[in-house]
């Protein structure tokens, strides 16, 4: 089992005019809902997630002329970098890596990263501020590198982390059948927050089938999204402005935890069909357990899972890290359990330059 709560951030990087080596880091994120799945309101998706300080991809790029990376995931988001970017290549590796389809926004940070090293390792933009973490123009090309066609969380929490909620889509664009890949731009942030530092989240990552992507995930959508009750989406809208916004400004734990409990089942209740349940097995065994272990709020599972997720305080965090290895021990699953503090800024970078 793997704890950590303290994670190492890149410093935020230095103007260069001659770079040599460039890290780009950034964190996992939490997915714990959409705002509305119902082709009967007027915007579609508006996802609600939290980024995380840990765990972390991290990718070093150099310069090169050609796609140089070992794993052929890294080489098709390097190969869609370069051609957005126009430059002749890059060598690509990655010193940390999200665990893959789990829930915790792998494709985008992973996809993102890359787009940023390639970026400034070609000085493609030498008129950026290098004082802040990522390039401005990360948002506008993510749709181009396949990122922010549902929900903008991953793109906003690449961006500057915290607590975020985004605007969705417009629905006449997102009949059953999504646009073209690209043809569409990333939902605004509506809502931000940083979150205390002493709340602590727990991630338990149990040995599991993984959760749906690409073209699994689309036709599984497309299901839920014809059949999604829009009254859960008005429900969804009086928990969103009433109780989840109002306890992240204010800062306050247990209602947090309480209104993210309640967007998660709701949104369960739009899955239900597609995943077997409110959640997903087993992460919805691992819900049920940890939702009666006293010192956790905000227990749900992540995106399409398996990760589950809760929120506890830094004084708590051994009693809830025990609670989690005991529910995965009392099912005979292996698994991870994480201890994370919320990302209070976005990917960071370093530039060595030669």
């Amino acid at each position: 089992m793997r704890h950590s709560s303290d994670p190492a951030t890149p410093a935020p990087s230095s103007s260069a005019t001659d770079t040599d080596r460039v890290t780009v880091s950034a964190g996992a994120r939490l997915h714990v809902g959409f705002q509305n799945l119902s082709l009967a309101r007027e915007r579609l998706y508006g996802g609600i997630g939290i980024g995380l300080a840990e765990p972390r991809v991290t990718v070093v790029a150099t310069r090169a002329t050609e796609v140089v990376a070992d794993d052929p995931l890294v080489r098709r988001y390097a190969s869609r970098a370069v051609d957005i970017l126009g430059v002749p290549g890059v060598s690509l590796t990655v010193d940390e890596q999200l665990p893959r389809h789990v829930g915790l926004g792998s494709g985008t940070q992973l996809a993102l990263s890359i787009l940023a090293a390639t970026a400034r390792v070609h000085d493609h933009d030498p008129d950026h501020d290098h004082n802040h973490n990522c390039d401005p123009q990360i948002r506008s090309r993510a749709p181009t590198m396949g990122r922010g066609g549902r929900s903008g969380v991953g793109v906003a929490t690449f961006e500057n982390g915290g607590f975020v909620v985004d605007a969705g889509h417009p629905t006449n664009r997102f009949t059953t059948a999504p646009p073209e890949e690209g043809d569409w731009t990333v939902p605004p942030v509506v809502a931000r927050h940083d979150l205390p530092d002493d709340w602590r989240f727990l991630v338990v990552v149990p040995d599991a089938e993984p959760g749906r992507s690409g073209e699994d995930e689309d036709e599984s959508m497309r299901t839920v999204v014809e059949r999604a009750d829009p009254a859960i989406a008005d429900e969804l809208a009086g928990v969103v402005t009433r109780k989840l916004l109002p306890a992240a400004a204010a800062g306050r734990l247990e209602a947090f935890g309480e209104a993210v409990r309640e967007i998660g089942h709701k949104n369960g209740a739009w899955y239900a069909d597609a995943q077997g349940g409110v959640f997903r097995p087993p992460a919805g065994e691992l819900v049920e357990e940890l939702e009666g272990c006293p010192v956790l709020s905000g227990v749900g599972q992540s995106s399409w899972g398996p990760v589950v997720y809760g929120i506890t305080d830094r004084e708590h965090a051994d009693e809830a890290v025990a609670a989690a290895e005991n529910a995965l021990a009392d099912r005979e699953l292996g698994g991870s359990v994480m201890l994370s503090r919320a990302a209070s800024s976005g990917a960071g970078a370093r530039i060595q330059v030669g």
